[in-house]
């Protein structure tokens, strides 16, 4: 069989494939029989949606010599026939995979996975920091205790205002709580800050972003994790495409019409990269290189919001150069 279509599932899977005498099959197994199933039928390529645990699979099947395609599920939805069910879905990607210009996701190693999970963590304990800090705000604002926004100054001067202020005992005993949830959330944020700064140390592709303005061990280290070294993407423009960083395009009759950035992105990716663009221009002042000039007529002729977007855009490309041909950071 040249190719199998698996439609993922946590206990059941659906298999859809054409066999050398022109049959199509189609049958759905069990999460214990799927390795045995794929085994007997023997396919060169396996094509999958880049859905939960397609990654682990890609690497399963790889090892046995498969060529593993991994779709983008969004792609895959225009082939999507009739009422969805797991037998459409496995078709569909069959589909998908079998069109020459499909572009394919590439299967994550475990050690990108590693990362990009140390990232989701990270991810989480900000939230949750937070949304704890929010909740406190709020509820030490209903008894006229207004603390000013941003994490560092709540945590410096939360704990003295709850005791000058005029509370009850249970009101105190409450806020002395959260307080020292923020501190156990904090805690663990900076042990996973501190393990992301040693992995960016020992990785010499982390290294190498880490020089560029704006880049620290978060955007490093996320930016390996996601792409690797990147040469699956044919330049640094479509890496700022794929992160969300250019503007969306509505073009027809040859007429081009440009708007913002659109929803198809990388949110965590692009997030970062604003953030540390943000970083970079608010220290622009008494600068006076190409790059800063450069920014500045970026801030004056557009604004600061489109310049945070311009930055990151430029920040994507030359990470891509600094990936794919494994070259080192020089400042203009």
């Amino acid at each position: 069989m040249e190719m199998l279509a698996i439609d993922l599932g946590k206990q059941s899977f659906h298999l859809h494939g054409v066999d050398a005498d022109g049959i199509v099959i189609s049958r759905k197994v069990s999460r214990s029989k799927l390795e045995n199933a794929v085994a007997e039928l023997a396919p060169d390529i396996i094509a999958m949606e880049a859905c939960a645990s397609a990654h682990h699979w890609g690497r399963q099947f790889r090892s046995t010599g498969c060529q593993v395609r991994l779709i983008n599920p969004r792609f895959v939805k225009a082939f999507v026939r009739g009422s969805k069910n797991d037998a459409i879905d496995a078709e569909a990607i069959y589909d998908a995979a079998s069109r020459p210009t499909m572009r394919f996701v590439p299967v994550k190693t475990t050690e990108q996975q590693d990362l990009q999970s140390l990232h989701r963590v990270r991810e989480r304990l900000v939230i949750q920091r937070t949304s704890l800090i929010n909740h406190a705000r709020g509820l030490l604002a209903e008894y006229g205790v207004i603390l000013p926004k941003g994490p560092w100054r709540f945590r410096d001067q939360a704990p003295q205002a709850i005791d000058d202020a005029d509370l009850s005992e249970l009101a105190k005993m409450l806020f002395t709580d959260l307080l020292d949830q923020l501190r156990d959330v904090e805690m663990r944020l900076s042990k996973l800050d501190t393990e992301l700064v040693r992995i960016c140390r020992e990785h010499d592709a982390c290294r190498r972003l880490a020089a560029l303005p704006g880049v620290g061990p978060v955007i490093a280290t996320a930016l390996v994790a996601a792409v690797n070294d990147g040469r699956h993407f044919r330049s640094g423009r479509e890496l700022a495409a794929w992160i969300g960083l250019v503007p969306r395009q509505y073009t027809t009759g040859g007429k081009p019409r440009l708007g913002g950035i659109g929803r198809r992105a990388n949110h965590y990716l692009r997030r970062q990269l604003i953030h540390g663009a943000r970083a970079v221009i608010s220290r622009l002042t008494g600068r006076d290189d190409r790059r800063s000039a450069w920014l500045k007529g970026i801030v004056a002729r557009a604004g600061f919001n489109k310049a945070l977007v311009a930055l990151a855009n430029k920040t994507a490309r030359i990470a891509w150069v600094l990936l794919a041909r494994k070259e080192s950071y020089v400042p203009a």
